[in-house]
């Protein structure tokens, strides 16, 4: 609307994502698929567009071709209206060099800045997967007055550890930013538990134009948002913190409000698999007040037949399970399940074909993996780990087209 101030979405899209191996061994980590129909990058952009903001920068840099033709298909705005969500490779615009880290990525495509001329930008990261109305940040930061406001959600002390965590004040700001702190702070109301910081920024166009640009001479810096830029502007007295916690999204449940889920491990991106098939899901991913947006495939609808059946699971699209049986578990879309086998509490991503007579227990199947007819996937234990990746928690992983053995 007119008068509003204007917002410029930044999405750091260029994360190589080492932990999620091999599901990034050909893709960057947002352009992993997850929920059977999504890419986690769409989590994001859903989020920032839901709140209006429509003039958005994907910053992309490691194995982008499938993220940045993600974008490119699936993201079109109204160029009439000025909208757009555009991907923004790494371009060398600062000398031979790529983004040597987050806020490097920011200063090399300070055009984008100069030619949109914001009021305010919101720096979002990518690989999250959750529910949030960035507006209800701005319009908090735009109130406290802070150069930067950094979102942070609630957690108990000592998971905090792995987080970068927030210390504040009882006004909100920001006193010390502690990256995965031995003794995490209490927040200035309940000792129990941290400000985890969520990697969300609302900034404030100036100060972050000076921020980056001494950051850029400081030849000390790793020149990343979180451990070198947000803690300058805490010691200049320039940082807020919004909790995420009173952020309140359309066609939130009880069950789902406030959900966020890092999806950097193996294991993470697998419980968050698990938070979406219950009755009452952890994430709803049907809440169509606040939709998570993507592109549907051209495919026909998932189809059961001789007595196949699919017991607390989401099955997408073209899916075929025929006289087998599936159960917690999430299929994507042209997933075949043939005639006696059995699919348990795993995750398999488009294109799989599990054969007939197969197992497979707590697995992730990449695009295009093919379980040949009596193969076994999270059975025996040790052969699997002769022959796959196999999480810290014992998920089976296998990369994109692999066939099992």
């Amino acid at each position: 609307m007119k008068g509003e101030p204007s917002v410029l979405g930044i999405v750091l899209a260029g994360g190589e994502g080492k932990r999620l191996w091999p599901l990034t061994a050909d893709r960057a980590k947002p352009a992993v698929p997850f929920g059977g129909n999504y890419r986690l990058v769409d989590f994001v952009l859903s989020n920032l567009a839901n709140a209006g903001y429509l003039r958005i920068c994907v910053l992309t840099q490691y194995k982008s071709h499938s993220l940045d033709r993600h974008i490119s298909t699936t993201w079109r705005l109204s160029s009439m209206f000025g909208q757009y969500i555009t991907p923004v490779p790494a371009q060398q615009r600062l000398g031979p060099r790529w983004f040597t880290g987050s806020a490097d990525a920011i200063y090399q495509s300070l055009n984008l800045v100069y030619d949109e001329r914001p009021d305010h930008i919101v720096v979002f990261g990518a690989d999250h997967v959750y529910r949030m109305d960035p507006s209800q940040m701005v319009e908090h930061h735009i109130a406290t007055g802070a150069g930067v406001t950094v979102a942070g959600i609630r957690v108990p002390r000592e998971q905090a550890r792995s987080f970068g965590c927030i210390d504040s004040d009882a006004s909100g700001r920001i006193t010390r930013f502690l990256e995965k702190p031995i003794d995490p702070p209490g927040t200035p109301d309940d000792p129990g538990v941290s400000f985890a910081s969520m990697g969300n920024y609302a900034c404030s166009t100036d100060v972050l134009l000076d921020a980056l640009r001494a950051d850029a001479t400081d030849h000390d810096s790793d020149h990343d948002m979180g451990a070198d830029v947000i803690p300058m502007l805490v010691d200049a007295g320039d940082a807020a913190v919004y909790d995420f916690a009173d952020n309140v999204v359309p066609g939130a449940t009880d069950r789902d409000r406030g959900y966020w889920r890092d999806v950097g491990t193996l294991d993470a991106y697998y419980d968050a698999h698990a938070d979406l098939i219950s009755v009452h899901p952890v994430f709803n991913l049907y809440n169509q007040s606040w939709p998570i947006r993507t592109a549907t495939p051209q495919l026909p609808p998932a189809k059961f037949i001789e007595g196949g059946i699919a017991q607390e699971s989401v099955i997408g699209s073209g899916s075929i399970v025929s006289a087998a049986q599936v159960s917690h578990s999430v299929l994507s879309s042209e997933v075949v399940v043939e005639s006696g086998a059995h699919v348990e509490g795993s995750v398999l991503l488009p294109g799989v074909r599990i054969g007939k007579g197969a197992v497979v227990r707590r697995a992730i199947l990449d695009k295009n993996v093919v379980v040949p007819d009596g193969g076994q996937i999270g059975v025996d234990a040790d052969a699997d780990r002769e022959r796959y990746t196999v999480s810290g928690g014992g998920i089976v992983v296998l990369g994109k087209g692999a066939r099992a053995e």
